[in-house]
Formats: structure tokens, sequence, C-alpha cells
């Protein structure tokens, strides 16, 4: 499985994961516009399923909602970071609940950044690009 960015040429690559068709589009849209290449897919379980296709180049960052049925965010966080050759993709979780909102860095739940809703497109842009061009910051083991 390779990383859509070791060709230097390729543009990133983003895996989005939303059950509202409304807003795969408007990341889409937006992303494709700031030059990534973007798949879609509407559940964590169809995420994993994608993640996992060594026939295609590996997505470089996964924005997934959190709240989705019936595989929500939270399961494929977990099942990302269960599967070692995952480990390496940032994941950005985008919420709709405030109280769901912690730092990654606190949080040892496996995001790399979070996003809240309603979000401007431009956030999301942003910090999508920065997980891109950095990749993941190294885990703590304790």
């Amino acid at each position: 499985m390779q990383s859509g960015t070791e060709d230097p040429g390729a543009a990133p690559r983003v895996l989005v994961c939303d059950d509202t068709e409304a807003i795969r589009a408007l990341l889409r849209i937006n992303l494709e516009l700031a030059g990534f290449v973007v798949e879609e897919s509407t559940d964590g379980r169809a995420a994993m399923a994608r993640l996992i296709d060594t026939d295609l180049p590996r997505p470089d960052v996964v924005v997934l909602d959190s709240q989705m049925a019936p595989y929500d965010g939270w399961w494929a966080i977990a099942a990302i970071r269960a599967h070692p050759p995952l480990d390496p993709v940032p994941v950005v979780l985008v919420t709709a609940t405030a109280g769901e909102l912690v730092s990654p860095e606190i949080s040892g739940a496996g995001f790399d950044a979070c996003v809240s809703k309603p979000f401007e497109p431009e956030q999301v842009v942003e910090v999508v690009s920065r997980l891109a061009a950095s990749g993941r910051a190294p885990r703590r083991r304790p």
C-alpha cells in the first residue's frame, strides 16, 4: 500500500467519510479546488474497506464524521489505529457535538485534528493541507 504522495508530482489524496451527501460534496469541492484528489465513503466500515485495499493508493489524510450509522468515526479511528500499516495516516475528526471537542494530544483517541460543525470549508482545507504536508506526529508511548 503506497501513499498517494510517494510520487513527488502526485496530488495529495484525501478520503472524506460522512453519511451526509451534502457535507461530502462541500468537502470534496473545496479540497479539489485546493489541489487534492478526493475519494468519498459513507460510513466508517466503508472507509476502512477502502483504506485496507492494497490495490489502491493510500490516502494521505482521512476526514471522518464522528456520528455516522452504523459505523461512526470513532469506530473507524479505532480500526485505523489497530491496523499498523495505517498508523501513519493522519485523521481529522469532524464533529457536531461540542462535548466531543477534545485536543488530539490529550484525547488518546487516535485523531490528529478536530473540526467542529458547522465549519467553514477553508478551515477543513487548512487542517488537511497541514496534515498532508507534515504527516502524523509521532505518538507518545507511556
